[in-house]
């Protein structure tokens, strides 16, 4: 099959799952306010979304590299459809732990997949068009998922919306048990692999970075699903206004991903994403302070503009600072990274917003971000912008 196609079927079948999982975020949280919880339940409740998975992403991405991408992809969205009827049959806070808990493991092996896959599709020099076309379904999805979950609340109710979203997430399994075969040959698997363990990955400097920076701009735009419902509940907004706002920063990623591939070009991918962290640093420290519906949703699209960018952009640099043959594990780790950083910020600011509100929690990640940015600056002046991909890396 023609790559290009393999492409946007992949992309296909990543904007159902995701449309599971975004609009799982924005449910989990405004049902959880429905059964009463407050800033430190939230907190933990983001923190399960990424506690499995911490355990099991370098393992997924490993299943990826040795057994293909199919089976993982199959499970994920299965398992995705699984973890959102668990409130449904039993509507319960409870519920809601142990479906987060599904919902994230389940989107690791989905995720990890697809990413690798994506990677495979190309040589280097198509690889940043592929991940620029993959971020664009990411940002459909972003905008789907969460405005379709606001309407649905609103007009029909928790359990509607949980229906709807666990039959959107089991479309891809099916299709991929039905039909597969556009999965090229040397996207399925080897049997030789790089030597090496996490170790040996972590000491690679350029990758090193690249991991810790992703994990501040996922961890961003996780923490923004989750607590912009409480300070929208707090003002008095309904849940399709929330669901709207959240999705205006999905409708910005869209925007500025058409432009990724120019901008990386331009400026290099390392550049454009440490533009990236300053830009949504400052735009976190704004939310609190804003009430206007309007005015929420102008920033929100704002912050879609940094972190749309930055979310494709630490996807190709770790795909091409991976070993050869350990692409998969490269971004597993990146995975393992991402929801270590998301296990600790909720769970250490919860308690503040328990008691001061929303404030800390926004603030503390706008700090993060810059730090980030301010990192990565010093990291460029220390090795140089030629420091931003692997020259050996070539396409699967």
């Amino acid at each position: 099959m023609n790559p290009a196609l393999a492409v946007y079927l992949t992309v296909a079948l990543s904007v159902l799952n995701q449309i599971g999982l975004k609009g799982s975020k924005v449910l989990v949280a405004l049902y959880a306010l429905h059964f009463g919880a407050g800033p430190i339940a939230i907190g933990v409740l983001a923190a399960t979304y990424a506690s499995v998975p911490l355990l099991v992403a370098v393992y997924a991405g490993r299943v990826s590299d040795r057994a293909g991408v199919r089976p993982p992809m199959i499970l994920g969205s299965f398992g995705m459809g699984l973890g959102l009827l668990i409130p449904l049959l039993h509507p319960a806070l409870s519920s809601l732990y142990l479906a987060a808990a599904i919902l994230g493991t389940s989107n690791i092996f989905f995720h990890v997949a697809t990413h690798n896959l994506i990677g495979a599709l190309g040589d280097k020099q198509a690889r940043t068009k592929n991940f620029s076309t993959f971020s664009l379904g990411s940002s459909i999805s972003g905008f789907l998922g969460p405005v379709l979950v606001g309407w649905q609340i609103d007009s029909a109710g928790y359990p509607s919306a949980l229906a709807i979203l666990a039959a959107i997430a089991f479309i891809p399994g099916t299709l991929l048990c039905v039909y597969g075969r556009f999965i090229p040959a040397h996207a399925v698997g080897k049997k030789e692999h790089a030597p090496g363990g996490v170790r040996e990955l972590l000491a690679n400097g350029p990758l090193r970075n690249t991991l810790i920076t992703s994990g501040l701009i996922l961890t961003g735009i996780d923490l923004f699903n989750f607590y912009m419902p409480i300070h929208g509940r707090s003002i008095g907004l309904t849940a399709s206004f929330i669901g709207i706002v959240i999705g205006m920063q999905a409708a910005a990623a869209f925007i500025v991903r058409l432009a990724l591939p120019r901008l990386a070009q331009r400026y290099t991918e390392k550049r454009v994403l440490t533009y990236c962290l300053l830009m949504a640093g400052l735009t976190y420290f704004l939310f609190p302070l804003l009430q206007q519906p309007v005015l929420l949703a102008a920033v929100s699209f704002i912050l879609g503009l940094a972190l749309g960018c930055g979310q494709p952009l630490s996807i190709i640099l770790t795909y091409n600072h991976s070993p050869p043959g350990r692409a998969g594990e490269a971004l597993g780790m990146r995975l393992t990274v991402n929801k270590l950083i998301q296990i600790i910020v909720p769970l250490a600011f919860g308690s503040m917003g328990a008691a001061f509100g929303v404030f800390p929690i926004f603030w503390s990640n706008a700090a993060l971000l810059l730090a980030g940015g301010w990192l990565n600056t010093l990291y460029d002046r220390r090795h140089g912008p030629g420091s931003q991909s692997r020259t050996g890396r070539s396409g699967s």
